[in-house]
């Protein structure tokens, strides 16, 4: 996933040659640091974590990117990230730096684009387990289960404003294109 995210911020704005990843070291659990380590160098892009705790970390963070050109960010998917999307969103407009964000609703407040795991898919499976759990199965015997449907979401009238054009193929490719 942590791969697929860099890929994707390269495909919208392929200038970017350096990227951040903002997430907050208490509560990221870092499974993803290997696959973005991996296929930074064979997109031409310069990768660095950027542990943040507080409003003033993220700032700092982002605004540490933007003094140099081409730069990108890809924001975390844990509670932190998640509770100051308002902000993270804001600043990467205001800097003008194309970000991927890891759940749709990013995307939805003005995030350029996002590609996670479909939330609603992966409660629908969950209530099938509920049902087996009510019915007398053991929780124990149950296997754990893997998202298995991913949502990629663009926002076209964010990548306007930061002057990309988004190309085609990636437009046909997401699930929801925001205008």
């Amino acid at each position: 996933m942590g791969g697929k995210w860099l890929e994707l911020l390269k495909e919208i704005a392929p200038p970017v040659t350096r990227a951040i990843a903002i997430f907050n070291p208490d509560t990221h659990s870092g499974q993803y640091w290997q696959t973005m380590e991996v296929a930074a160098p064979s997109l031409a892009v310069e990768f660095k974590r950027a542990p943040v705790r507080d409003v003033a970390g993220i700032e700092s963070a982002v605004a540490d990117l933007a003094r140099e050109p081409n730069g990108g960010v890809v924001v975390m998917p844990d509670a932190f990230t998640l509770t100051h999307l308002e902000l993270i969103v804001a600043l990467t407009a205001r800097h003008r730096l194309p970000s991927i964000y890891p759940f749709r609703v990013f995307t939805v407040n003005g995030g350029l684009l996002s590609y996670g795991i479909d939330h609603v898919d992966v409660y629908r499976r969950a209530a099938s387990y509920v049902d087996r759990i009510l019915r007398g199965e053991k929780p124990a015997n149950l296997p754990v289960q893997a998202p298995t449907k991913f949502e990629l979401i663009v926002n076209l009238k964010t990548a306007r404003a930061l002057g990309l054009d988004v190309p085609l193929f990636l437009q046909q490719r997401a699930d929801e294109v925001i205008e």
